[in-house]
């Protein structure tokens, strides 16, 4: 916070930062919806005093915004599989959604449970125990269905998805608006890749930086490089360098190698901060891993090769 904005707060905590009156048994002051930082006692009076306010309060929302933006993630946006808790690989081929339970389960998890029931007349999903039929082609979309139905943001995503691969950009764009504004990182990332190109939305740079941040600040790898890449063309240099080692930390690759070259292009990032950020990023990498999951990559390997 700001010296000037930090006095102000001290000397109005419990007086109307306009008129001066201060809070008693008759008299509930309300803080600024936007900075937190200073009170009133009515619309008036914050109307009046807000050419005085306006330019600390848009500085300390820009100081809160990025006490937010740069939080480093406990986990990618992913988070860990629900069966053998181990943080799951940010490539999405190795994770699959089940339709009955919208939970996100490693093939390790899978494969092992498909083995573990090798013969069973229908398969069941390894988290809820839901069984499927073999003949029902239909069951998976129901059983989308009813997970939307109460508002399960995997679901709404994913049903945002399958939409756009078939052409119908118009609904695509309706579900993940819901499914982002329902907190879905992956959600927020999709957008700001369609404001980013227009794909059923007009391009927006506004809205774009919006998503990416928004996606970003859930634990999406993706979107803060995006965001590090925005900062760069904007000449943010320092800022785009603290999203880069981000995303690394996550195990995003092109992170990675866009702080290698910051570094070999002089760009102020330090050899011991890439060093730092390659011991995090390899670290991130080797937690997705485990001899169970090494297991089913060669199990579906050897499957995919039989056509």
């Amino acid at each position: 916070m700001s010296t000037d904005l930090e006095e102000t707060a001290s000397t109005t905590s419990w007086c109307c930062a306009s008129c001066g009156i201060c809070e008693v048994d008759d008299i509930k002051l309300k803080k600024c919806a936007a900075c937190k930082s200073i009170r009133y006692c009515s619309v008036t009076c914050q109307r009046e005093h807000r050419p005085q306010h306006k330019a600390e309060c848009k500085k300390r929302v820009a100081e809160l915004r990025d006490e937010i933006l740069f939080r480093q993630p406990e986990s990618s946006h992913l988070g860990d599989c629900p069966i053998c808790l181990l943080p799951l690989s940010l490539d999405v081929q190795k994770s699959p959604m089940q339709s009955c339970c919208s939970k996100v389960i490693c093939n390790g998890c899978m494969v092992a449970h498909i083995l573990h029931n090798k013969g069973g007349k229908n398969y069941a999903c390894p988290f809820c125990r839901h069984e499927y039929s073999k003949d029902d082609k239909t069951e998976t979309d129901v059983n989308v269905m009813k997970r939307i139905e109460v508002n399960d943001p995997v679901a709404i995503r994913e049903s945002a998805i399958r939409y756009g691969k078939s052409g119908d950009l118009g609904t695509a764009m309706e579900y993940f608006k819901k499914a982002a504004a329902l907190g879905d990182a992956e959600a927020h990332y999709q957008l700001g890749m369609s404001y980013t190109i227009g794909r059923g939305v007009e391009r927006n740079a506004k809205k774009e930086k919006y998503h990416m941040e928004e996606a970003a600040i859930g634990g999406h790898p993706a979107a803060r490089d995006a965001v590090g890449i925005m900062e760069m063309r904007m000449g943010n240099q320092d800022r785009a360098m603290k999203h880069f080692i981000i995303a690394a930390t996550l195990g995003h690759d092109g992170a990675m190698d866009s702080l290698r070259m910051g570094h070999a292009l002089g760009g102020g990032v330090r050899k011991e901060d890439v060093d730092i950020a390659l011991g995090a990023y390899q670290a991130a990498v080797d937690a997705t891993k485990s001899p169970q999951r090494d297991i089913a990559e060669k199990y579906l390997a050897e499957f995919a090769a039989l056509g």
